[in-house]
C-alpha cells in the first residue's frame, strides 16, 4: 500500500450473510491498490487505497458488479444502501408472507380442513410468498450465481424453488390434484408413493422464516449499533456565539470556528471543545466519559463538546471543531474498532468460504443416497431440501462483528475505548499491569496535604503568610501552597522577594520577614526547628512527601507538607486489577522511599524506581522477557514507547495525545477503575465472541446430520435455521448490560 494511501467507509446495500461479505471484501481487494475489509453487521466496507491507482468511483463500480450496491459519502441514497428504515420492505414481505403462509400450512397439516381440490387453492396462496416475498432471496441468488459463487441466500433459494417446483410438478404432471390424470401417469415414475406428496408448505414457511429471521437480525443489528450512534448524536446543534461588540447570536454549530467565543448557560450543552474564559461552573462529562459526578471548570480549565454545563454561566472559546473535537474523535475510533476483524474471526472466514458448495453437495448426495436405498422420491426430496436450510451460516456470520458492534459500542458509552477487535485477544492474555505513578495512580499535581504549626501559632495566619511568599515563586512545590492558602482569602503582597534555588525564598509580608525552604536555609538565617517541627519534618519526607519549613521573626513556626495527591479511587482499582489475575507493578521516577510509600498506599508490592522516562519501555521489555504478559498503563508523553512496548497498551485519556495514539485501549474519564472496566468489558467482548462461535458450529454439527438422516421436516429446520441467528444476535445484546465497577 502507498504511503498516500487514503482511507474511506462505503455503506454496502444487498448483504445477507457472511459470505456476500466476504465475496464484496475479496472484489475490492483485487483491485490495484486496495485493502478492503468489509463488516456484515455494520454493513459497511472500511477501505486504504491510493487515488493515483483507483478512484473512489471505481471502488462503487466494482462492488455494483459483485451483484451488491454501495453509495459514495456525500451522495444521495436511491435504494436501501442508506435507508433510514432498512427493516421496511423486509416488514412488508414477512406480513404478507406470513398472512398466506399460515393457510398453506393449515390446509397441508390439518386433514379436517382438506376439501376437493385444495392443493389448487394452496398452490395460489403459496406462489406469492415464494416469487413476490422471497424475491430479494432468489435475486442475491441469481447474482452471486453470475459470478460463480454460492452464499446462503443460494441454499434458501435452492431449497424453496426445489420445493415449490416440485409440488408444480406432481400438480400439473403428475396428476396429485387430480386422481383420474395420476392414473394415466404413475408409470412416469417407477414408484407411485411420493404422487400425493406435496411441499408448499415447505416453500412457503421456510421463506417466511427466513424473512422473520433477517427482519429480526436486522432490528437487533441496529440496536447493536446504537451506542455509537447515539454517542455521536450528542453534539449541541448550535452555539451562543459572542460577536467582538459584545453581542449574542445563535449559529449552527457548523459555522464555530477555532477562537470563536461561545456563552454556554446552565443546562446546555457544550457546543465544542475549548477553553473556559469566564466563569465557574460544574460540567457533566458523563456521556463521554461514563463518569457520575460533575467535574468543577475555572479560567483555563478545557472542556469537551456535547459535555452538559450544570452549574453557572460560562465563556468559552473554541480550541477544536468538527471532525477535530474528541466526540469525533471517539467516534472514528469506535467505528475502525467495528470495521476490524478480530483473530478469532478468520475460523469463521475460512469455514464460510466453502461452506456453501459443500451444503449443495451434501444435499445432493443426501437426495441420491436415499433414492438409492429405496425410501422413495419424497422422502429422499424432504431429506435434501432440508439439509439445504438447515445449514445456512447466517449465525456464523453474525458470531463476531455483532458481539464487536455492541460491545466497542458500550465501551465508548462508558468512556473506554478500543481501538481494534485484535485486542480483545491481548486482554484475555495479559498476567501483569504496570501502572505509572504520576497521572494514573496520582493525580500528577502537587498538593498541600498537611499543615503543621508550632505551638501557640494560629494555622490560617500563618498560611496565610507563608502562601503569600510562595506566590511570589513560579516553582511548583511553591504554587501548591499558594493554593491551598489562597482558598482561605485573598494573599497579601510580598516585598523584597529573594530565592535561592533548591534551597529557598523569602520577603517580607505584611512587615513580618518571612523564609521558606530546607531546614538548613533557615537555619543559617537564625531559625532553628522546634523538636515537634523537626519531628514532622522528618516524618514526611520518610513517607515519601516533600516537607517545607518555614518561620518568621526570627523563629521557625511551621512545616508545610506537599505531595503528589493519590486519586481517591487508585487503591480500590488496585484491588479490582488483582482480582481479575493481574500482578500489579508500580513503575516511577520517584526514590525507593518516595515510591514504596505510595505503593504501600495503594496496596501494589511490586515497585520499580528511580526510572528515567527513556527507560521505561525498557522495564516493560525486562518483564516481558521474563515470561509475563504486560499491560501499560499511563498518560504521559514519556509513557508512549511503554504503551507501544506493551503487550496491552492502555491510555489514560487526561494524557497526552502521544500516549493516547501509542496505545490500544484509551480511558476518556482518567480513572484508574476505567482500566479494570476495560480489560473486564474486552474479556466479556472475547468470551461472547467465542459463545457465539461454538453455538454458530454446534448448530449446524448437530442439525445438518439430522436432516440428512431424514430426521428433520424441512419446515422445522427452517424455523431452526432462523432461530440460530438470533440467538446469536440475541447473545450478542447481552453486551448491553454490562456495568461498570461490578
Amino acid at each position: 500500500m502507498a504511503t498516500t494511501a487514503e482511507r474511506l467507509e462505503l455503506p454496502i446495500g444487498g448483504m445477507t450473510c457472511a459470505s456476500c461479505a466476504r465475496r464484496v471484501e475479496t472484489t475490492l481487494n483485487a483491485l490495484d491498490g486496495v485493502a478492503a475489509s468489509v463488516n456484515y453487521a455494520t454493513e459497511r466496507a472500511a477501505i486504504q487505497y491510493d487515488p493515483a491507482l483507483v478512484a473512489p468511483q471505481r471502488l462503487v463500480e466494482a462492488v455494483e458488479q459483485a451483484g451488491y450496491e454501495a453509495l459514495l459519502p456525500g451522495r444521495t441514497a436511491t435504494s436501501s444502501v442508506a435507508s433510514d428504515d432498512p427493516t421496511a420492505p423486509l416488514r412488508r414481505r414477512l406480513i404478507g408472507a406470513a398472512l398466506l403462509s399460515l393457510p398453506v400450512l393449515a390446509l397441508s397439516m390439518v386433514e379436517p380442513l382438506q376439501f376437493e381440490h385444495w392443493q389448487w387453492l394452496a398452490l395460489q396462496l403459496a406462489t406469492p410468498v415464494v416469487l413476490w416475498a422471497g424475491w430479494p432471496i432468489h435475486r442475491a441468488a441469481w447474482a452471486n450465481l453470475k459470478h460463480g459463487t454460492a452464499t446462503m441466500d443460494t441454499l434458501i433459494s435452492v431449497g424453496t424453488l426445489a420445493a415449490w417446483g416440485w409440488s408444480l410438478v406432481a400438480l400439473f404432471f403428475l396428476g396429485a390434484g387430480d386422481p383420474g390424470l395420476r392414473a394415466g401417469l404413475e408409470l412416469v415414475l417407477e414408484r407411485s408413493e411420493g404422487v400425493d406428496h406435496l411441499y408448499l408448505e415447505v416453500a412457503a414457511v421456510v421463506t417466511t422464516f427466513v424473512l422473520a429471521g433477517r427482519y429480526f437480525e436486522v432490528r437487533a443489528k441496529r440496536r447493536a449499533g446504537a451506542a455509537l450512534e447515539a454517542l455521536l448524536e450528542l453534539g449541541a446543534k448550535e452555539a451562543a456565539l459572542l460577536d467582538p461588540d459584545g453581542l449574542e447570536r445563535l449559529v449552527p454549530i457548523g459555522d464555530l470556528r477555532p477562537g470563536d467565543r461561545f456563552v454556554v448557560r446552565p443546562g446546555e450543552k457544550i457546543a465544542t471543545d475549548g477553553v473556559v474564559e469566564e466563569g465557574i461552573s460544574a460540567v457533566d462529562r458523563s456521556l463521554l466519559t461514563g463518569e457520575s459526578v460533575p467535574v468543577e471548570v475555572e479560567p483555563g480549565a478545557e472542556v469537551a463538546g456535547a459535555t452538559i454545563n450544570v452549574g453557572g454561566r460560562i465563556l468559552v472559546r473554541a480550541t477544536r471543531v468538527g471532525a477535530e473535537t474528541a466526540l469525533a474523535q471517539i467516534g472514528r475510533l469506535v467505528t475502525a474498532a467495528q470495521s476490524g476483524k478480530a483473530p478469532v474471526e478468520r475460523l469463521a472466514d475460512r469455514v464460510s468460504r466453502v461452506f456453501v458448495p459443500v451444503v449443495v453437495a451434501l444435499a445432493a448426495g443426501t437426495l441420491a443416497v436415499w433414492l438409492a436405498v429405496g425410501a422413495g422420491a419424497a422422502f429422499a426430496f424432504s431429506a435434501g431440501v432440508a439439509v439445504l436450510i438447515v445449514a445456512c451460516p447466517c449465525a456464523l456470520g453474525l458470531a463476531t462483528p455483532t458481539a464487536l458492534l455492541v460491545g466497542t459500542g458500550r465501551g465508548a458509552q462508558l468512556g473506554i475505548l478500543i481501538r481494534g477487535p485484535e485486542i480483545l485477544e491481548s486482554t484475555r492474555r495479559v498476567d501483569t499491569v504496570v501502572l505509572d505513578k504520576t497521572g494514573t495512580v496520582t493525580t500528577g499535581k502537587l498538593a498541600l496535604v498537611d499543615f503543621l504549626p508550632a505551638a501557640g501559632v494560629d494555622p490560617q495566619a500563618a498560611q496565610r503568610l507563608v502562601g503569600a511568599l510562595e506566590h511570589a515563586s513560579e516553582h511548583p512545590i511553591a504554587r501548591a501552597i499558594a493554593a491551598a492558602a489562597a482558598e482561605h482569602g485573598t494573599l497579601p503582597a510580598v516585598e523584597r522577594f529573594r530565592s535561592r534555588t533548591g534551597l529557598g525564598v523569602e520577603g517580607t509580608v505584611e512587615g513580618h520577614e518571612v523564609v521558606a525552604g530546607r531546614p538548613a536555609y533557615l537555619a543559617a538565617r537564625g531559625l532553628e526547628l522546634p523538636p515537634e517541627l523537626e519531628r514532622g519534618f522528618r516524618d514526611a519526607e520518610g513517607a515519601g512527601k516533600t516537607a517545607v519549613a518555614a518561620g518568621w521573626d526570627g523563629q521557625a513556626r511551621a512545616v508545610l507538607v506537599v505531595a503528589d495527591e493519590l486519586r481517591p479511587t487508585s487503591a480500590a482499582a488496585v484491588r479490582r486489577l488483582a482480582a481479575l489475575g493481574l500482578k500489579p507493578v508500580l513503575l516511577t521516577g520517584d526514590n525507593e522511599q518516595t515510591a514504596r510509600a505510595v505503593a504501600g498506599e495503594v496496596g501494589i508490592d511490586e515497585v520499580v524506581s528511580e526510572v528515567l522516562p527513556a527507560d521505561k519501555a525498557a522495564v516493560v521489555r525486562r518483564l516481558q522477557a521474563d515470561g509475563r504478559v504486560v499491560a501499560m498503563v499511563g498518560d504521559g508523553v514519556n509513557d508512549a514507547p511503554a504503551l507501544a512496548q506493551a503487550d496491552l497498551g492502555l491510555a489514560i485519556g487526561t494524557g497526552t495525545d502521544v500516549a493516547i495514539e501509542a496505545s490500544d485501549l484509551t480511558l476518556v474519564s482518567g480513572d484508574l477503575h476505567a482500566a479494570a472496566d476495560a480489560i473486564r468489558l474486552s474479556r466479556r467482548t472475547l468470551a461472547t465472541i467465542k459463545a457465539n462461535l461454538f453455538w454458530a458450529f454446534a448448530y449446524n454439527v448437530a442439525a445438518v446430520p439430522l436432516a440428512a438422516a431424514g430426521l428433520l421436516n424441512p419446515v422445522v429446520a427452517g424455523a431452526a435455521m432462523a432461530c440460530s441467528s438470533l440467538f446469536v444476535v440475541s447473545n450478542s445484546l447481552r453486551l448491553r448490560r454490562f456495568r461498570p465497577g461490578s
